[in-house]
């Protein structure tokens, strides 16, 4: 059994958003992936985005961070 948390937060700061991402990037060594490498697997992750939805555009991924072990 793992526990898990799941985040989507819009920030009007820059910095703000990049300090959780750089938080969350911190905690990553005590975070673990499932079933790694296998068809069933789940990698936790980070993304950073720009996200343009209330202008009617796509998001625009900035960083993505990955638990891999292998």
């Amino acid at each position: 059994m793992k526990y898990r948390v799941r985040l989507d937060l819009s920030f009007a700061s820059e910095a703000e958003a990049s300090s959780l991402m750089t938080y969350a990037k911190n905690l990553m060594a005590k975070a673990t992936s499932l079933n790694e490498g296998a068809v069933n697997e789940e990698i936790s992750f980070c993304d950073l985005e720009i996200c343009r939805h209330d202008e009617g555009l796509p998001c625009e991924k900035l960083e993505r961070a990955e638990v891999r072990q292998i």
